[in-house]
């Protein structure tokens, strides 16, 4: 079994602010976009992912992200067994974000 590899907010905030070549992936539910979000990222729901393998760039990295980090966890690890590797999990998903990052965005 692949162990899950994970970064953290300020890494991928980090990212985000030098224009790094990746693709952040947002795997809630639209009623939760609703709530808070993170522009950059790609909304593919959870159970669309398996469906939607060709809409997602894996000739660079791809950072998987949730509502705190278990379903993107479960994604990553659903893409590790397809043979990707390149993936990573956001820790502590959007609501680290939102306390470490960007305390303007609401959340749950």
């Amino acid at each position: 079994m692949v162990n899950i590899k994970a970064i953290d907010v300020k890494h991928l905030k980090s990212k985000l602010d030098n224009n790094e070549e990746f693709t952040l992936i947002d795997v809630r539910e639209s009623q939760e976009l609703e709530i808070c979000k993170i522009n950059q990222a790609i909304h593919i729901p959870m159970s669309n992912i398996p469906i939607c393998l060709d809409k997602i760039n894996f000739e660079q990295p791809v950072v998987i992200m949730c509502k705190s980090g278990g379903r993107s966890a479960q994604v990553c690890h659903f893409l590790n067994e397809q043979g990707y590797l390149d993936v990573y999990n956001l820790s502590g998903g959007i609501i680290a974000w939102a306390l470490e990052i960007d305390s303007t965005i609401a959340t749950y």
